[in-house]
């Protein structure tokens, strides 16, 4: 397979995932690009998300990092799963600001594979670190159904 060709399913597996992907559009998620073992998400941080202490939820930074490792981790057309992860908070996001979540493979060998997840804000600072764990199944991303370039 071409470069051109690995980048051309890489897109098309991330936008399929992300077409049902329910719970990632409901968080305002957007697919800002794909390629072969990477993915670029962003997330505005609305009113909905700021939890007691006044910044945004965990649980909403994890939810943008678990996504941007899911649509990364099946870039091959590979039905992958996360076996574990962990996330490190490192600043808070506040109300306002638009968050960008990159993904990038560290390890692909076999049947699993190691991917790490930066989100920051738009000056640039990093929020959070997110380390994930990926196990490829049986079965693709893409069915025959999915129309090819």
């Amino acid at each position: 397979m071409t470069s051109l060709e690995a980048m051309s399913l890489a897109s098309r597996c991330a936008q399929t995932m992300f077409d049902r992907d329910a719970a990632t559009q409901g968080l305002g998620i957007r697919l800002i690009s794909a390629a072969p073992g990477s993915c670029t998400l962003g997330m505005g941080v609305r009113a909905d998300m700021i939890q007691g202490h006044g910044t945004c939820h965990g649980g909403f930074l994890f939810a943008l990092a678990d996504s941007a490792f899911a649509f990364a981790c099946n870039s091959y057309n590979d039905a992958t799963v996360a076996i574990g992860y962990s996330i490190d908070y490192i600043a808070p996001a506040q109300l306002g600001d638009t968050l960008t979540a990159r993904c990038t493979e560290q390890s692909r060998s076999g049947r699993t594979g190691n991917y790490d997840v930066r989100i920051e804000n738009q000056q640039g600072q990093l929020i959070a670190l997110f380390h994930g764990k990926s196990y490829k199944v049986r079965g693709t991303v893409l069915t025959p159904e999915t129309p090819h370039e």
